[in-house]
């Protein structure tokens, strides 16, 4: 084949981000205050110049979110009630970060008129965490886009995202997966399982990026080991996964990772570690399939919309027999955000998303515009995972029928009784497949999201078979 180029993620921070979502639906109720009196009183009465404030922050509100102060200036407290980090940044002034459970001290004015605090870490201000200072007798000066996150209507529309002609060329994703055990910071011990197992390690780090999507969009992607998607790993059943999860100190976010091929509480491999963090993920390959993993960090939607997923093929115990050619295809959607910023949050978390693009293996449709050689008659093999986050698809190769798939652990076998087939293989978001085709004759065959709303935002690859003498 070739290409042809033209802490823990704990069940509280998941309850708090339903909470927050639900409490957008109860217009002008501001969250309960926390801490002590004085805090509480912030957030109905009027303040006055030299008075200290008391933030809470946690997944995803502030408390106070609403209150009133003179113009002037005050001492005011950060206190993260949290899982993850969290800021503060009102108006103009410096972003102060709190750690969970750490209480940080800061000063800040209030000017004529009033003044917005948001969280600025990136999705969290989408998510719920802004508010407003108003002054005695005036409104807060806050962005259309905080009045509207205040009056819980949800986030205002946003104008369509212009190309940039000068962003970078994409870099075209090679689709062949790796062997077993095999790939950048891979390491196949065999016999090294506590059990007496193959132990597989993977020294894996996270990467904030400019990455260009599509030609023309360039966005600050969170990634595994530098790609859009992750990584493929490799395995079979029986396998001892040892993951070595890093997130350097230049990373500006919290992130975890959580594997659906292993089976292992939430509590503890999957915590969410700030920058500067690592941590130890384990886990053996009970069950074969094509399995997702991706960050689970609040708010697990953007992590995932921005980049944060990949793909685990486990093989069963004696491996999948050999075929000609194999491919993997990821396939998510993607919601711009400003050029050089993380992809929106606010797009993503509408109930019925409308992505600007949607792709195969990180960039909107670069196998179209670099087609994948291969032979005609040749049985490929090709691991297809949709990791959403929200919308299904049907995967569908045009002019070619299906004659292996493995969707989920359920097999349409070739050579069945009544030689039945498949025409397009569906997967809801986090489900994947082994699809095996045989193409009949030279020529172009086109894979797509068969729902046709898609491949012209990306969701098409073009394979070019030749050898059979035609």
């Amino acid at each position: 084949m070739k290409i042809r180029t033209a802490s823990s993620i704990a069940v509280i921070a998941v309850m708090g981000f339903t909470a927050s979502a639900c409490a957008d639906d109860a217009p002008g109720i501001p969250a309960a205050a926390g801490g002590d009196g004085a805090a509480a009183a912030a957030s109905v009465g009027d303040l006055s110049p030299g008075a200290v404030v008391e933030f809470h922050a946690t997944e995803f509100s502030f408390s106070p979110m609403q209150l009133t102060a003179a113009p002037g200036d005050y001492t005011g407290v950060l206190v993260n009630d949290g899982d993850i980090a969290h800021d503060i940044k009102i108006g103009d002034g410096d972003a102060v970060v709190a750690a969970p459970g750490e209480t940080v001290e800061f000063s800040f004015t209030v000017p004529e008129g009033g003044v917005q605090f948001i969280c600025s870490i990136p999705g969290h201000e989408d998510a719920g965490m802004v508010g407003t200072i108003s002054t005695p007798g005036g409104e807060a000066a806050a962005s259309d886009e905080a009045a509207d996150a205040m009056d819980h209507a949800g986030p205002a529309a946003e104008a369509s995202v212009e190309a940039n002609p000068d962003a970078a060329a994409y870099v075209v994703r090679d689709p062949r997966p790796p062997a077993r055990g095999e790939g950048d910071g891979v390491t196949l011990i065999p016999g090294g399982a506590d059990d007496g197992g193959d132990l597989i390690e993977w020294e894996l780090e996270i990467e904030e990026k400019i990455m260009t999507v599509a030609e023309g969009y360039e966005q600050l992607v969170w990634t595994f080991g530098g790609d859009v998607p992750g990584p493929v790993l490799r395995t079979r059943v029986g396998d001892t996964v040892r993951v070595h999860l890093v997130n350097p100190t230049e990373a500006t976010v919290s992130h975890s990772i959580d594997y659906h091929a292993s089976q292992v509480s939430m509590e503890d491999e999957m915590a969410s570690i700030a920058p500067g963090e690592d941590l130890v993920y384990e886990f053996t390959t009970d069950y074969a399939g094509v399995w997702m993993y991706h960050c689970g960090t609040a708010p697990v939607l953007h992590h995932i919309a921005n980049g944060m997923f990949g793909m685990v093929i486990v093989e069963p115990e004696e491996g999948l027999p050999p075929v000609d050619d194999e491919f993997f295809f990821v396939q998510h959607e993607w919601y711009l955000g400003p050029q050089g910023e993380p992809g929106s949050f606010a797009k993503a978390n509408q109930a019925a998303p409308e992505p600007d693009f949607q792709m195969f293996n990180g960039v909107a449709a670069q196998y179209a515009d670099n087609p994948i050689d291969i032979e005609t008659g040749s049985d490929v093999r090709m691991y297809v995972l949709n990791v959403g986050p929200s919308i299904d698809t049907s995967f569908h190769v045009v002019g070619a029928i299906f004659h292996h798939v493995t969707k989920e652990g359920v097999h349409l076998v070739e050579g069945n009784d009544g030689n039945w087939g498949s025409q397009a293989v569906d997967l809801a978001p986090a489900q994947g497949a082994v699809i095996e085709m045989r193409p009949a004759e030279d020529g172009t065959y086109a894979f797509v999201n068969h729902a046709f709303n898609f491949p012209g935002r990306g969701a098409l690859g073009l394979f070019t078979a030749s050898g059979d003498g035609a």
